[in-house]
């Protein structure tokens, strides 16, 4: 069952991507993501076209407007091992704008129910895109992409919704 507004994030362990992006360290979903005002997104791969050519760009360039809005922390998680997601961060110059967080296992995406089959081109199980406001660790917004491309979890929906 997919994740809905009023739900609590599931506390799973994560892989928290230190800021130089050269290291990384296990962290519960509830740490990271559970205390004040969060915009997560996810992307369904680390160096995919769509999610490197413009969904974590537009976050990481508007990360300051969304923390202007009252956000406390603006964070991406993908179904990549943090080896990948530190080699992402630092390929995007992320710095400390977006915490990147690996869901390697794919244990957090299918806690919340947006995987997606990517077995057809060469991903296997993936998340699906998606972007949610969270409050406190609860689903306050969830916006789910309804095909390919990206529309509604692109960081200027996601501040149209702040």
């Amino acid at each position: 069952m997919t994740i809905a507004v009023g739900d609590r994030i599931p506390d799973v362990e994560l892989w928290q991507v230190t800021e130089n992006g050269e290291g990384f360290a296990p962290v519960k979903a509830a740490t990271v993501l559970g205390k004040g005002k969060v915009v997560l997104f996810a992307v369904p791969g680390a160096f995919t076209p769509t999610c490197s050519d413009h969904h974590l760009p537009g976050f990481v360039m508007r990360a300051d407007e969304i923390l202007a809005k009252g956000v406390d922390t603006v964070a991406c998680v993908s179904v990549n091992d943090p080896f990948v997601m530190g080699a992402w961060a630092r390929d995007q110059n992320v710095f400390d704008s977006v915490v990147m967080l690996a869901d390697g296992n794919g244990e957090f995406t299918r806690a919340v129910g947006l995987e997606m089959d990517g077995t057809g081109v060469g991903l296997g199980t993936r998340s699906q895109r998606y972007a949610a406001i969270l409050e406190d660790g609860v689903v306050t917004a969830l916006f789910v992409e309804p095909e390919r491309g990206l529309t509604v979890s692109s960081a200027e929906s996601i501040l149209s919704a702040l």
